[in-house]
């Protein structure tokens, strides 16, 4: 069965940092540019950072332009998200999305 498979969050104090991994499973995620998104409770879907199959263009929302990166290796059919300088208003269940696929998200809270 293809499928998306997120992890890597957890609480994190303010100013801290995670790194988030969606691993593919079933298809070859490698075909696809990959999107992050992420709902916070109560809120709608943010769409918060994408990359291309190759790796080489990526883009960011300007909630976490300069304290996010997305990267892939393709090799490990894998994408990340790492963050930085967490807030809390980055508190949200973070997804990733390839070819119409979506995983069960992961969860990240930023709290003291």
């Amino acid at each position: 069965e293809a499928q998306l498979v997120e992890s890597g969050g957890g609480l994190v104090q303010p100013g801290g940092s995670l790194t988030l991994s969606c691993a593919a499973s079933g298809f070859t995620l490698s075909t696809y540019g990959v999107t992050w998104v992420r709902q916070a409770p109560g809120k709608g879907l943010e769409r918060v950072s994408g990359i291309d199959s190759g790796g080489t263009s990526t883009w960011y929302s300007g909630s976490v332009k300069g304290r996010f990166t997305t990267s892939r290796d393709n090799a490990k059919n894998t994408v990340y998200l790492q963050m930085n300088s967490l807030q809390p208003e980055d508190t949200a269940m973070y997804y990733c999305s390839a070819d119409a696929k979506r995983g069960q998200g992961t969860q990240v809270t930023v709290s003291s």
